[in-house]
């Protein structure tokens, strides 16, 4: 292959796809995407978390530039080439009212709750989305662990998801659980398939993520119609498959 593909896109979730869960990009793994997948094929991001959370993880602010796309907040804040592109509000979607009766309720729930620990930072209000952390964002790295296998055995979120959907049944929100310690909240439509109407001038889309299960907040970008979805565990197998990918159409196949 000699000229770059541009009817091709590999878009990768963060968490557990190019990174372990909040953690930096390793060098090679950040190396190997920009400087041996770029050249040859569009590469772009979609998270869940919002922008700053998105670049820490890619090493700094050069990732805005050095990926074709990058969408954070599902897409909800938009970039292609360094450039905004598109932005939505919660907010304005669903009105301060009804957003304040979901922060109550919710902070209420989680003020009985009782875990190995609790930090701080329970609700994180993101341009699209609402976060929700019954540890606490501000937990560190061995306390979210923590809390993940806690999670894993006691289904902590899973229980207070369904909780939330039987309480606002009439605000029309989905709940997508990724990573190990939250679980994000957002209005239907509003999933990791929102950024896939900035790509649709590109036919074949790519798509790598490691929660495609039902409920899970890569599951229904993995099964959308346009794009062919990969479930990875972590990045090595990421990277496998990317190489698979690149062998498969360098060879004409």
């Amino acid at each position: 292959m000699t000229a770059r593909v541009t009817d091709t896109i590999l878009l990768f979730d963060v968490d557990g796809t190019l990174t372990k869960p909040r953690q930096t990009i390793d060098p090679e793994v950040y190396s190997f995407l920009i400087n041996e997948v770029k050249p040859k094929i569009m590469i772009g991001l979609v998270g869940g978390s919002d922008l700053e959370k998105i670049l820490e993880q890619m090493g700094g602010k050069r990732a805005l530039d050095d990926f074709d796309y990058i969408f954070s907040e599902n897409g909800l804040v938009a970039y292609e080439n360094g450039r905004l592109i598109g932005t939505e509000s919660i907010q304005k979607f669903i009105g301060e009212e009804k957003l304040q009766r979901f922060i109550n309720f919710s902070l209420n729930y989680m003020s009985k709750l009782v875990l190995p620990v609790k930090r701080g930072t329970f609700i994180e209000f993101r341009n699209g989305m609402i976060n929700v952390c019954p540890v606490g964002r501000s937990c560190n790295q061995a306390e979210r662990e923590q809390f993940g296998a806690y999670d894993k055995e006691h289904h902590i979120r899973e229980i207070f998801v369904k909780t939330l959907k039987n309480e606002f049944p009439d605000l029309g929100l989905r709940f997508s659980i990724g990573g190990q310690i939250s679980f994000d909240v957002f209005p239907d439509g509003w999933d990791k398939t929102f950024c896939l109407k900035f790509l649709e001038h590109i036919p074949k889309i790519h798509f790598f993520g490691d929660k495609i299960y039902p409920g899970e907040n890569d599951h229904e970008i993995y099964e959308h119609s346009r794009t062919t979805g990969h479930g990875v565990t972590n990045p090595c197998e990421t990277k496998s498959k990317i190489i698979q990918i690149i062998s498969k159409m360098e060879s004409g196949q």
